[in-house]
């Protein structure tokens, strides 16, 4: 790949970043502001690629009884998904672009092959679906994204990465669909969130790879930090991540208004067993929440103990990061985690105001971008040497 085909690449890559980030706090929006089911079909709002306008909600209200239009639920969610659906034609065009500037050409023209076919067959996936042929509509789906993973097991580095993040996001449609279908199931809602977070680290990942440079292997830095603290860091983190989304979808997140008590006791009446059911079957309708208040109480207590953990472990490793002299990741990961901390406090506090809420969910995502910078920097201190980065 030619420096001109890289710096495109790369330029490409940080769109991406952004895009996606502004997805998740959009995202956060939707469903913190309970428009998760603000249409009742899907990829289509009431019939509509858009969603209907003024002099169509009569219609639409007929076409589908179940749910009344609500336009101010309606709209952010169909914005929702073509801000999705833009971003996975961006990292297909920028999957295309790699794939032609990393193979020789004959390999090219397998890859293209391979890879619009599989894009193909989940676009046909989707036609399927809304003609309602859902046995079809699976294994097209299935098919295409089996193509997709082959295609990513024949190359190495950046292909692969950038190929694996073209089916994640696929994927991600997946589960956004099932948002709708199965009512915002919480395990789904939750499972979509993880998913966001992850496509935003696929990306990264793909952006870190564009930047690599060849280093002395000979070379290791004095003091490096042991990965397994990374690891368990990253482990805490996601641990929080999914109770974060779990006091979310359970609408737990005011079940303890005030702090650092729980409705005014140390440890107030609590259901962990029916609080953490994770499968209830298909048809429940979640949105407003369907458990009592021990359950809820339990949900968000286990969200603050994750907390206590999750900061823990995020500190040794920054006061690690800072005594190798990795001191600019370190700074910027305390420096979030101090922000969500703030974020999570004022929500209990100020009873939920929405952009405080949505924050807490993009400063999440910076938590995750802040943690593989530092994986990253460190990975490079072991092989260059160089401790002061």
């Amino acid at each position: 790949m030619s420096d001109t085909q890289l710096n495109r690449l790369r330029n490409g890559l940080r769109i991406a970043l952004v895009w996606c980030f502004i997805l998740i706090a959009f995202g956060a929006f939707v469903r913190l502001s309970d428009a998760g089911l603000g249409c009742p079909d899907w990829p289509t709002c009431y019939g509509k690629a858009t969603w209907p306008k003024a002099h169509e909600i009569e219609a639409a209200n007929a076409a589908f009884p179940e749910r009344a239009v609500e336009m101010h639920k309606t709209w952010p969610e169909q914005v929702h998904r073509h801000i999705a659906a833009g971003l996975g034609s961006w990292i297909l065009l920028l999957t295309t672009l790699t794939l032609l500037a990393t193979k020789q050409s004959i390999n090219r023209k397998r890859d293209q092959f391979v890879l619009w076919s599989g894009v193909a067959l989940i676009a046909a996936a989707v036609a399927s679906y809304i003609a309602e042929m859902h046995v079809a509509s699976g294994v097209s789906f299935a098919s295409g994204e089996a193509l997709l993973l082959w295609l990513s097991l024949q190359h190495r580095g950046m292909a692969r990465w950038i190929t694996l993040t073209l089916m994640w996001i696929c994927f991600q449609a997946l589960l956004g669909m099932w948002t709708v279908t199965w009512l915002v199931k919480p395990i789904v809602v939750t499972a979509h969130l993880l998913g966001g977070l992850l496509t935003l680290a696929l990306i990264f990942r793909c952006l870190q790879l564009s930047q690599l440079r060849a280093v002395p292997t000979s070379l290791r830095n004095r003091n490096p930090i042991a990965t397994r603290w990374i690891a368990i860091a990253a482990i805490t983190l996601i641990a929080q991540i999914f109770l974060g989304g779990w006091v979310s979808t359970n609408y737990a997140a005011l079940a303890c208004p005030d702090f650092p008590t729980c409705q005014g006791k140390a440890w107030p009446e609590t259901d962990f067993r029916e609080g953490f059911v994770l499968w209830r079957g298909i048809g429940v309708n979640y949105e407003g929440g369907i458990l009592d208040a021990p359950a809820r109480a339990a949900v968000h207590i286990t969200h603050r103990i994750g907390a206590l953990v999750a900061s823990a472990a995020i500190l040794w490793l920054c006061f690690l990061a800072w005594r190798a002299r990795l001191r600019t990741p370190a700074a910027m990961l305390a420096g979030c985690l101090c922000v969500q901390v703030a974020l999570g406090i004022s929500n209990v506090v100020y009873a939920l105001p929405l952009k405080v809420a949505v924050a807490h969910n993009a400063v999440a995502a910076l938590l995750v971008l802040a943690l593989m910078h530092l994986w990253w920097r460190n990975r490079q201190a072991h092989a260059s040497g160089i401790a002061a980065l």
